[in-house]
């Protein structure tokens, strides 16, 4: 799916990128989270494991993934790699430090060291993982102390209904 090239602030704007228009629109992360679970509901149709990411920049979605591990026999093909590599080729820069990523389930190690490499800036997500969380649930890679880069978290948005969407999945194929 194609994504249009966006400044990812004022300031790269100014320098010769698209002028950045005002959104009137107020959008909330749940607003967000409801795109994450659209994803993720994709994701189901394909039949994969049903996580979805958005990543937002200056209030604009520049990447969207599912799960496509199956789609394309990638081991590395979460929903969070997916958004991250289509937002970066969206901004045209590896670092998306003025964006944020909105995922249904906390996300595993793979996909918090994504996205401390990319430098996030923040992290939304809906229902722990306590199987493979990586920001508390089994272990802490985002803001663990040695890496020099820290991400803000908000957990537990629309937890009810990301954990659904996955408990609903596994328990049909059983």
């Amino acid at each position: 799916m194609p994504v249009e090239r966006l400044p990812v602030s004022p300031q790269k704007a100014a320098t010769g990128g698209q002028p950045k228009t005002q959104d009137l629109t107020p959008k909330t992360d749940e607003f967000w989270m409801e795109e994450a679970l659209r994803c993720a509901q994709r994701g189901l149709e394909a039949g994969e494991v049903p996580v979805g990411a958005v990543v937002v920049c200056d209030g604009r979605i520049v990447g969207r993934g599912w799960n496509r591990n199956l789609t394309d026999s990638d081991p590395t093909a979460h929903a969070e790699i997916v958004a991250l590599r289509e937002a970066g080729a969206a901004v045209g820069n590896h670092r998306l430090e003025d964006c944020e990523l909105f995922a249904t389930i906390e996300p595993c190690a793979m996909c918090a060291g994504a996205m401390v490499h990319a430098r996030i800036r923040r992290l939304v997500y809906g229902a722990d993982d306590p199987k493979a969380g990586a920001v508390h649930s089994v272990m802490a890679v985002l803001n663990h102390p040695q890496l020099n880069h820290r991400i803000e978290v908000r957990s537990g948005v629309l937890a009810g209904r990301s954990a659904e969407v996955l408990q609903s999945f596994f328990r049909n194929r059983r």
